[in-house]
């Protein structure tokens, strides 16, 4: 009862803001709801999309889409209202508005940023909340889908699967992802050596811009779809809707996951791995993961070798008997399924798991910290066993190693801004996860996995050291408000986006010039360009 009396309390006193259209008033959040009022579509009324910190449902609308438990804490900032857009005129009215108030906006489709870009912010701050937008329209014909940025990549693979057994679309491998923020990062996942990333099968976008304008790939113009397809939409405007192209799989893959130790051999498969992963057929995708286990009175690694095949059994196993006959691939280690039951047992669901369960959007926030690195040349058996002794010190860090060739290698660096294409042996995402509370808890393992990073140093890319935007990472550069620079930008720019890094500021420049758009590692405009004092170059 109190609840309800709560919501009532809160709705009557939104209510009582826009019966006052331009009241006179000292209150962001009020004059941000005023605006509201006169900017909405009346036939589409917003009031029903407007949570406020009055609302008694404003924390479980908060908290419903925050994956990552360092942001769920007493001290994290919190938005003046949250906007869970019901119609896209919603998102249009918002940004005006934010804009002409100046309030920084977030916009949040998934809840991912794994450093909570899209629903964090130290200044006075509005959400917009995509998960009310997430039609997905098929064309059977095109063999195209539009896809509403508060989809997830496991309503798009349920929803494919429904229309075809043979089309599938390459991208992540974790089903409650957002198509918003993944698609505009990049987009990788196990289809990439033959398809390429999400953003290479992208042919239209509708994207609201800082004028509250709704453009499309032809409205917008070929620099700013270009940006938006893993430069990081958020830098330019809202992503409302991508149409997409779907690529096709055959009726049966071949799933199998096999673990070898170190004492089992894992150095030498591992090995032979670095060297063969990236050249092996188009249709196969062998992930690496190391990770520390217990073995009697001591510790070792155990390297997982996780693969989807696009064909049968029958054809992988003399596949793999000639080119990688250390792994000692048997048959009763391969599960041949459909490609979307293979993403079930990719995001870790077990064998026999109904497909209507990549349509669940929730689950257990956790404490995390992410990094990743590239690497571009070939580790030796020396190597591995060094960041096999590094592992087992750090203990609760796992990696993950992810193979790059064929068509990553085919695709330029400048097609999209995402460069991380040709010569590129594997992607290495790092990950550690905690379940305590408090400071301490946070700062060790932190501390961990920033310990391995550093060790990782000798064997990755440098000058720059690559990362990958979606594993956003603060910690290799970043800008505040209340100091940014052009140079400060570019620490974390170069290394996301390489020498494509300048043309994303200049199309940030033309088509967002007041830089409304922004957050911690945005694409910066040239008014940033101004002497930064501890730059020494």
């Amino acid at each position: 009862m109190g609840a309800s009396c709560l919501h009532i309390v809160s709705v009557f006193s939104i209510f009582l803001v826009f019966s006052v259209p331009w009241a006179a008033s000292h209150s962001p959040t009020e004059n941000f709801l005023n605006c509201l009022s006169y900017r909405q579509n009346p036939s589409y009324p917003i009031r029903p999309a407007i949570y406020t910190p009055y609302d008694s449902s404003f924390s479980n609308v908060l908290n419903s889409y925050i994956r990552n438990r360092r942001f769920m804490t007493g001290t994290t900032p919190k938005p003046l209202v949250i906007i869970t857009a019901l119609h896209e005129s919603h998102v249009q009215a918002t940004v005006i508005c934010a804009r002409d108030h100046m309030l920084e906006l977030k916009t949040r489709s998934g809840g991912h940023d794994y450093e909570g870009q899209s629903y964090v912010s130290n200044s006075q701050f509005v959400l917009l909340d995509l998960f009310n937008l997430r039609s997905i329209t098929f064309d059977n014909e095109s063999q195209t889908a539009w896809v509403q940025a508060g989809s997830t990549l496991g309503e798009l693979y349920h929803g494919i699967a429904n229309n075809s057994k043979i089309l599938a679309f390459p991208a992540g491998v974790c089903p409650t992802i957002g198509t918003g923020g993944h698609f505009s990062g990049g987009g990788y996942g196990n289809l990439m050596r033959k398809y390429g990333l999400a953003v290479d099968n992208i042919i239209d976008a509708h994207l609201v811009d800082v004028n509250g304008s709704i453009l499309d790939r032809k409205s917008m113009g070929e620099d700013l779809f270009w940006a938006i397809r893993g430069g990081g939409g958020a830098s330019f405007g809202v992503i409302l809707q991508w149409r997409i192209k779907l690529v096709a799989v055959p009726e049966t893959v071949t799933y199998f996951k096999v673990g070898r130790t170190i004492e089992e051999g894992a150095t030498g498969i591992v090995h032979r791995w670095t060297h063969i992963a990236h050249k092996l057929p188009e249709e196969l995708f062998i992930r690496v993961q190391p990770q520390v286990v217990p073995a009697g009175d001591h510790k070792t690694v155990n390297v997982s070798f996780i693969a989807l095949y696009l064909g049968s059994a029958e054809q992988l196993l003399p596949l793999l008997r000639q080119s990688f006959p250390e792994l000692g691939l048997r048959p009763e280690d391969c599960q041949e399924m459909s490609w979307v039951e293979s993403t079930l047992l990719w995001a870790g669901f077990p064998s026999g798991t109904p497909v209507s369960s990549l349509l669940n959007r929730t689950g257990t926030p956790v404490y995390a910290k992410f990094k990743s690195d590239y690497v571009r040349k070939y580790i030796t058996k020396k190597g591995l066993n060094q960041i096999w002794r590094k592992m087992i010190e750090v203990e609760k860090v796992i990696m993950q190693w992810n193979p790059y060739g064929k068509i990553m290698s085919r695709i330029p660096e400048t097609a999209t801004p995402f460069p991380h294409r040709s010569g590129v042996k594997f992607l290495i995402q790092y990950i550690v996860v905690w379940f305590e509370d408090g400071y301490e808890a946070s700062e060790k393992h932190e501390g961990l996995v920033r310990s391995l990073y550093e060790f990782m140093t000798p064997f990755v890319t440098k000058f720059p050291r690559e990362s990958y935007l979606n594993y956003r990472d603060l910690e290799i550069g970043n800008t505040t408000d209340a100091y940014r620079t052009y140079s400060g930008a570019r620490v974390y720019g170069k290394k996301y986006f390489k020498d494509n890094f300048e043309r994303l500021v200049t199309v940030k420049s033309t088509v967002d010039p007041g830089d409304f758009f922004r957050n911690q590692q945005s694409v910066p405009t040239y008014m940033w360009w101004h002497p930064d004092p501890n730059d020494k170059n």
